[in-house]
C-alpha cells in the first residue's frame, strides 16, 4: 500500500545576524545552512497494517508524514501510495487517506460538529446510505452525541479530538495518518481514541500509521514500530522483536520475611554465572538475568530452595527504556532492522 524508497527531505535554514546592523546585512547576504529532516528512509506497509511510527522532537517523524500525506515534496527518493505519486496526484490521493494533525483541526471553527461533517460528506461524495453508516459507527465508539450539535469553538480538547479523528474517517479511506492524536487528552478520551483506532483497523482493515510520544498508544495500538532518529531509521520491526533486542535483561523479584533476611550464607548462584545478577534490597532479593541464557522456571526455582520466599513478581522492561537504548545505541552509528 505504501513504498518508501531513499526518501530526503532539506531544509534552508536560514542565520540571522544580532542587532540592527546584522538585520541590515542579513538583507543583502544571508547565510543558511541545510538542514536534512530526513534522510534516505526506506521501509514498506501493506494493507491492514498498524505502524507506530516513532523519534524524539525533530527527528523526522512530521516530515516523513507530511511527504506520504502529499503536503511535501522530497529533495529526492521516492514515496509511493496505492501506487502513485502523493504530491503530484494530490487530489486522487486524498481520497485514499485520512488524517489527523494533533492541534490543527479540519472542522469549520464556527460552524457545528454536524455541519463540518455535512460539509465534508459533500467534498468526499460520500453517499447518504454509508454517510449515515459512518456516523452511527462513530457515534458509538467515540460518544459524539454529547456535543455533535455544539460549534467547535465551544469544544473542550478531547471532544475536538474526537470530532477530527471522527471527520478524518467519514470516507471511508484505506490509510489513516495519526500525527500526535492524543496530545494533551485525559486518561479517558484517549482510551476511547485507542479503541477508536483499534476498532477501524480490526473491522475495516485500515491500514494504521501513528506517530506520538506516548509510547502507551504504540504498545496498545500498533503491531510493527519503526524508529527514527535525525532523519535515519534506527529499528523497523513488531514490537515482540523490539523487547527481545533490546529488552534483555528481566527482573525477577522475591518478597523474602524479615526474620529469614540476612541469615543465609550460601549464594544463590556461583560467582562466575554470566548474564544474571543479584540485587538485595529491603523487602527481599532481586535477580536480574538476560532471558536469552536463562529460564525463569529454573530461576524461581533455585531460589525457592534455597530461601523462604513469601511472593514473587516477574518485572517486563519498560517500553520507554528500550527506546532510550535504541536511541543511545543509534547515536553511537548503530541501526538496527529486525522483521
Amino acid at each position: 500500500m505504501i513504498t518508501v524508497d531513499n526518501l530526503s527531505k532539506e531544509f534552508k535554514v536560514y542565520e540571522k545576524q544580532e542587532g540592527f546592523k546584522g538585520a541590515v546585512k542579513s538583507l543583502f547576504s544571508s547565510k543558511y545552512k541545510i538542514k536534512k529532516a530526513v534522510d534516505q528512509v526506506s521501509f514498506s506497509i501493506d494493507a491492514g497494517e498498524s505502524v507506530g511510527y516513532i523519534g524524539v522532537n525533530g527527528a523526522g517523524k512530521s516530515t516523513t508524514l507530511k511527504m506520504m500525506t502529499g503536503i511535501l515534496l522530497p529533495t529526492s527518493g521516492e514515496c509511493r501510495v496505492f501506487g502513485v505519486d502523493p504530491f503530484t496526484n494530490r487530489r486522487n490521493n486524498v481520497k485514499n487517506i485520512g488524517v489527523v494533525f494533533g492541534q490543527r483541526s479540519q472542522l469549520w471553527w464556527d460552524l457545528p460538529v454536524s455541519e463540518s461533517f455535512s460539509i465534508l460528506q459533500k467534498i468526499y461524495q460520500v453517499p447518504q446510505n454509508r454517510f449515515r453508516e459512518n456516523l452511527a459507527f462513530f457515534k458509538n465508539i467515540l460518544e459524539l452525541d454529547e456535543f455533535y450539535l455544539t460549534p467547535v469553538r465551544n469544544l473542550s480538547l478531547g471532544q475536538k479530538m474526537r470530532a477530527d479523528f471522527a471527520a478524518s474517517l467519514l470516507h471511508d479511506p484505506k490509510v489513516v495518518f495519526l500525527d500526535e492524536p492524543t496530545i494533551g487528552l485525559d486518561i479517558v478520551v484517549k482510551d476511547r481514541i485507542r479503541s477508536a483506532i483499534k476498532d477501524i483497523n480490526a473491522q475495516r482493515n485500515t491500514t494504521v500509521i501513528l506517530t506520538t510520544h506516548d509510547l502507551q498508544d504504540i504498545q496498545e495500538v500498533c503491531r510493527r514500530i519503526i524508529v527514527i532518529d535525525e532523519g535515519k531509521i534506527l529499528f523497523d520491526g513488531s514490537i515482540d522483536a523490539l523487547k527481545t533486542n533490546y529488552g534483555r535483561w528481566r527482573n525477577i523479584h522475591f518478597e523474602i520475611p524479615l526474620t529469614e533476611q540476612g541469615e543465609a550464607t550460601e549464594p544463590l548462584f556461583p560467582p562466575d554465572s554470566e548474564g544474571i545478577e543479584v540485587i538485595d534490597d529491603p523487602s527481599g532479593i532481586t535477580v536480574k538475568f538476560q532471558r536469552d541464557m536463562h529460564q525463569v522456571g529454573e530461576l524461581i526455582s533455585r531460589v525457592m530452595k534455597m530461601r523462604q520466599v513469601r511472593d514473587i513478581k516477574i518485572n517486563e522492561p519498560e517500553m520507554q527504556d528500550i527506546v532510550k537504548a535504541i536511541y543511545l545505541k543509534g547515536s553511537a552509528g548503530r541501526t538496527i532492522g529486525v522483521q
